[in-house]
């Protein structure tokens, strides 16, 4: 297994960088009906990316504006801003701050998401950071990823009264990641 010291990254950019939300997605796929998959986005988030000498001791921060979630059903969007969902009144933003990065087989970002007030570590898979010069100006860095989370664990409950095995959505949700980040001044 290869350690992060000896990986090379080929046009590695020390210094902070803003999340473009224009060339970025964050996207949730859950199981509906327990048959097929439905795929959701969030529109509006920030964040900021801190590349250090030592890949290890980078750093993560993003905010999801919770209200931005859209599916193209706006039935099942209402629903999942709603107060038995995410409650984006309540609670209008989700948050990501790493807490470590380590290699096994890909990266992994390690950190803590706050999701209605709940906060859990979770682990994200990602691709090797991808840097390059932006067209026009400025360098960009590009990083994919993906982890799996349990809704309930952050009081993202299955409706009351549902019987076991009739659950229209699953508790296991996918959160895909594809990130683009400009380098700041």
């Amino acid at each position: 297994m290869t350690s992060l010291e000896e990986i090379v990254i080929p046009g590695y950019v020390v210094g902070t960088w803003s999340i473009d939300p224009a060339h970025s997605y964050v996207g949730l796929v859950v199981r509906h009906s327990m048959v097929s998959r439905v795929r959701g986005q969030f529109d509006r988030f920030r964040g900021e990316i801190v590349t250090a000498q030592d890949v290890v001791d980078s750093v993560v921060n993003v905010t999801i504006d919770v209200a931005s979630f859209h599916s193209d059903n706006e039935a099942r969007d209402s629903g999942v801003r709603s107060a038995r969902s995410l409650d984006a009144e309540r609670y209008p933003t989700m948050t990501f701050v790493s807490t470590g990065i380590s290699l096994v087989g890909d990266f992994v970002i390690s950190g803590d998401l706050t999701v209605k007030g709940a906060t859990r570590a979770v682990d994200l898979q990602a691709t090797t950071p991808q840097f390059g010069q932006a067209p026009g100006e400025g360098m960009t860095v590009g990083i994919s990823g993906h982890t799996f989370i349990r809704r309930s664990e952050f009081g993202v409950d299955i409706p009351p009264g549902a019987p076991a095995g009739t659950f229209m959505v699953s508790d296991d949700v996918e959160v895909v990641l594809e990130v683009v980040a400009g380098l700041k001044p």
